[in-house]
């Protein structure tokens, strides 16, 4: 991704370089802006302010290599250092890692803990293991589980990674099983 001069003041205009081909458009923002709200990226989206290739979109468009993202000038609050994960916490997700690799990482994610930050949550796993991992600076979630959910979660180390795994896991490249633990009866016919 490169950025071009602004063609007024806080406007940027972005090149979406290779890598990002395919990642939706809110995705995209999310990552780029960091500490604007949720709710307010969706805002700038639906009222049309941001531009690709001098054209409106949906938060579903998936950018392609070469498209220039028109980015309105957005008041990003002053942030201090990320809230620091407990070292408890750390230890225990660094205890559950399954696979590490130079461009993913795959735990078995305890119950209990969200993925990320947001919804009145400080941080989750990725603030977690952006923390444990200081130099890799493109840690990204190849998919989500819900914060009472355990299981495996992947994290991609790179960019280049996610498209691959975000394929695998549309098609037949990834086996997903779902368990649940049930106390009772289950009753024998449902009406």
């Amino acid at each position: 991704m490169t950025t071009t001069a602004p063609s007024t003041p806080g406007v940027q205009l972005l090149e979406v370089s290779p890598e990002y081909a395919g990642q939706r458009i809110d995705n995209f923002l999310l990552a780029r802006l960091k500490g604007v709200p949720k709710t307010l990226i969706y805002r700038i989206l639906r009222k049309g302010e941001v531009r690709v290739n001098k054209g409106r979109i949906k938060p579903e468009y998936k950018l392609q290599a070469g498209d220039i993202v028109r980015v309105p000038p957005v008041r990003v609050p002053e942030r201090d250092e990320p809230v620091p994960v407990a070292q408890g916490l750390l230890q225990r997700l660094e205890a559950s890692i399954v696979y590490e690799d130079k461009a993913l990482i795959v735990i078995n994610k305890p119950a209990g803990i969200a993925v990320h930050g947001g919804s009145g949550l400080n941080f989750g796993v990725i603030e977690a293991f952006r923390q444990l991992r200081p130099d890799a600076k493109e840690l990204e979630l190849v998919h989500r589980l819900d914060r009472d959910t355990s299981g495996l979660l992947m994290i991609a180390k790179k960019r280049s990674m996610l498209p691959h795994l975000h394929e695998a896991l549309r098609g037949d490249g990834v086996d997903k099983r779902y368990m649940a633990l049930v106390r009772g009866n289950w009753a024998t016919s449902i009406k």
